[in-house]
């Protein structure tokens, strides 16, 4: 099932995808997905991302593929919806967006195996983690202003569940920028998959959950600018749509 969280006549409400352009609320009214305002679909807790974990984006930042998994932290602040706004500061030359698949933590994990990982997976959803290039001082764990920026990080439409998705290692990601296509690749093209991710941060610390694991990006990124709609999407699990505005200081 899709799960989502919006904010309908002054309230939040918990709904689901009922097809059509629609979704459907707990108490069982029906909406068109333009007439809310959509939340990210969890409150995220701690959020794990990964740099240059798909080879070929490696590769397009003339990089190794790293020998263990690049792991940085995300702030909570940094996360909006399915069609919010984005601020790009005006001192910036080049912000790209990152079409990445989110991993959500459905309980309580430590020292867990690669063969137990999924039984830890609650469920799937899209992130789009910008980056704001000129704040770069490390590509390998990139700093606070380049990653836990406000509005940077859109995410959603949807959490899937775990058991609606019987391969999350082989599915399409894509990205468009004002309708034209500028990023695809294939989350079979990780560096570190899924259970190898669960399995390695567990391993030292205890994740929980609604915790968030973003498992990177492959390459075809582009600065992008105020006006301009980005949509990321990845086959079964959602199409994410964020427009780029100037940020007003």
């Amino acid at each position: 099932m899709k799960h989502a969280r919006i904010a309908y006549e002054g309230a939040l409400h918990a709904a689901t995808d009922a097809g059509h352009g629609r979704i459907r609320l707990a108490d069982g009214r029906e909406l068109a997905e333009d007439a809310v305002t959509w939340l990210p679909p969890i409150e995220p807790r701690t959020t794990f991302t990964l740099a240059i974990n798909y080879a070929d984006h490696a590769k397009e930042l003339a990089f190794k593929a790293p020998a263990e998994p690049l792991g940085f932290l995300k702030a909570a602040n940094t996360f909006v919806g399915h069609r919010a706004q984005t601020l790009r500061p005006a001192d910036v030359g080049f912000m790209h967006y990152e079409c990445e698949l989110a991993v959500v933590i459905g309980k309580t994990a430590r020292n867990v195996t690669r063969e137990q990982a999924y039984e830890y997976v609650a469920g799937y959803t899209v992130a789009n983690d910008y980056a704001l290039r000129d704040y770069l001082e490390n590509w390998y764990r990139p700093n606070l202003r380049v990653k836990s920026r406000d509005t940077c990080t859109p995410l959603g439409p949807w959490l899937v569940d775990r058991d609606d998705v019987p391969d999350p290692m082989n599915l399409d990601l894509r990205t468009t920028v004002n309708g034209v296509e500028t990023q695809r690749g294939n989350t079979r093209d990780m560096v570190f998959d899924i259970p190898a991710l669960i399995a390695y941060f567990s391993g030292f610390m205890t994740l929980s959950p609604g915790d968030l694991i973003l498992t990177g990006t492959p390459d075809g990124i582009v600065n992008v600018q105020p006006g301009d709609e980005v949509v990321t999407e990845i086959d079964g699990i959602g199409r994410l749509v964020n427009t780029l505005a100037p940020c007003p200081d």
